[in-house]
């Protein structure tokens, strides 16, 4: 049996790590939740499971159950031969994944950076604030420690000579960047070439080409992490 992912289908989200790994090693996998029923069988299991995952995405591989991109990505990296075979590196990559997960979570606080029950119209004066000091100190301080990582690895990746989850989250982490902050990430790129270079370089593999290009890739949109409101964007 292939693996079986759990995610929302309307939007990219978290589930889009774990999708890219999947994509880029050719995992035989089902989207379940973009499925006839597929949204009602995400819920009844996380509802019905012995250790239920506290929200998706969530992979099922056999009768193993793991929550948390993270955690699903520690788990599939060496299946899918996108971790290092030693410990000590595949620890690297989790840290990397983990520093790229913060980054996730402090994209999505800008344009809801009160409360997530609220909708981004009833928080847009603490959004601009949030968003402000998102773009001015946060922004370049991801992208200069992943520049340094890149910079201290002469093959060209995050970690050692060959591609990762972690090359992979860092490419979907800037493509998500870019789209919600278009104007502050085109500056910021040019400070980080080795970045720039490296998302290229993923979005150019012959398998996640033709993914970006497919109707499987679902657009940015604005009910995902990575939305674009033009007045966030300084």
């Amino acid at each position: 049996m292939g693996y079986e992912l759990y995610y929302w289908p309307e939007i990219q989200g978290r589930g889009e790590f774990v999708r890219l790994a999947l994509e880029e090693a050719g995992a035989d996998y089902v989207d379940v939740a973009r499925g006839e029923g597929g949204v009602a069988t995400l819920i009844d299991l996380m509802e019905q499971a012995d250790r239920p995952p506290f929200a998706p995405p969530f992979l099922r591989d056999g009768e193993v159950l793991i929550g948390q991109t993270a955690a699903i990505l520690l788990y599939l990296g060496p299946k899918l031969g996108l971790a290092p075979r030693a410990e000590v590196g595949r620890l690297w990559v989790h840290q990397i994944q983990l520093t790229i997960s913060d980054a996730v979570a402090e994209a999505h606080d800008t344009h809801h950076p009160i409360d997530v029950e609220l909708f981004y119209k009833d928080q847009k004066p603490e959004a601009r604030r949030r968003a402000a000091a998102f773009r001015r100190a946060r922004i370049p301080k991801f992208l200069s420690w992943f520049e340094t990582l890149l910079a201290r690895n002469p093959d060209g990746f995050l970690v050692g000579n060959r591609l990762t989850y972690a090359d992979l989250s860092l490419f979907q982490l800037v493509e998500g960047l870019s789209y919600a902050f278009p104007k502050v990430m085109k500056g910021a790129l040019k400070q980080a070439p080795r970045v720039a270079a490296l998302r290229q370089a993923v979005a150019g593999r012959p398998r996640l080409s033709a993914y970006l290009a497919s109707k499987r890739r679902i657009p940015f949109n604005e009910d995902g992490i990575f939305r674009h409101y033009s007045e966030l964007d300084g």
